[in-house]
């Protein structure tokens, strides 16, 4: 039982070192400006156009920000950890909502991922997400049509998140029908400090609890969990990008082509 206590309790103060780190502003290569970021030189300036008003548009009417980044390789690194290091760093969404989407493709390794903050994984669950990777953007993306894949996916998305906040809709799908009479120790103990670290953050975020959210969060001595609830984008872009603030959990779906 010691033993256990012992773990717990490392546990418990050694995990926030792992998320202050992931707390570090985005590297100048990886900070997001525009809507639309091409390292690929895939897309022709007027495709970017499009994308940029149709996404901007979006924005306005929904306070929803849809990001696109496409990089030519993860140069062996992890697809699921790029992406959300590109989304939680820059904090793509709004602060306090946390409605921001990223669709990250790296092109020469024929994978993608949609990646959904916080607020929006009940418009976008995983299952969704998937489909539109397999249904709207892959098909496209196999006959070297990237243009075509990528507006497909961004209208799905769209039409996936509209109206998402535009009426107070608290939806609470809780299952707590958990029966802990079989549960051993050791499980158990785990299970609370999950809870502390992972739960309570987000119950606090939806039901606002502890006044503007993260500020009040002593794990991280006060800072929040990412880069994002401090940060803002500056527009390089005539579609008057800006914002940040927004958190992801890693919710999403991954696919390839």
């Amino acid at each position: 039982m010691h033993k256990y206590l012992i773990t717990a309790v490392l546990f418990l103060f050694l995990t926030p070192s792992s998320f202050s780190q992931r707390s570090k502003a985005p590297a100048p290569e990886d900070k997001v400006r525009n809507y639309i970021t091409d390292k690929t030189s895939t897309l022709t300036q007027s495709q970017i156009k499009s994308l940029e008003t149709k996404l901007s548009n979006f924005e306005k009417e929904t306070s929803n920000q849809v990001v696109v980044w496409m990089t030519p390789s993860l140069e062996g690194g992890s697809l699921e950890e790029k992406s959300y290091e590109i989304a939680e760093q820059n904090g793509i969404g709004q602060k306090g909502k946390d409605n921001g989407v990223l669709l990250f493709i790296a092109k020469n390794d024929r994978k993608l991922r949609i990646e959904v903050g916080y607020g929006l994984e009940g418009a976008l669950p995983d299952a969704l997400c998937d489909q539109i990777i397999r249904k709207e953007i892959t098909p496209s993306f196999k006959k070297g049509n990237f243009y075509e894949g990528i507006n497909s996916g961004v209208d799905a998305i769209i039409k996936a998140t509209k109206g998402e906040y535009t009426a107070d809709k608290n939806s609470s799908d809780d299952d707590s029908g958990i029966s802990f009479c079989c549960i051993p120790i050791p499980a158990l103990i785990f299970f609370i400090i999950f809870f502390f670290i992972f739960g309570l953050p987000i119950l606090s975020r939806i039901f606002h609890w502890g006044g503007s959210g993260r500020s009040n969060r002593w794990w991280t001595g006060g800072s929040g969990w990412s880069s994002g609830s401090g940060s803002s984008w500056s527009s390089g872009s005539s579609s008057g990008f800006s914002g940040g603030g927004g958190s992801f959990g890693g919710g999403g779906a991954s696919g390839s082509w």
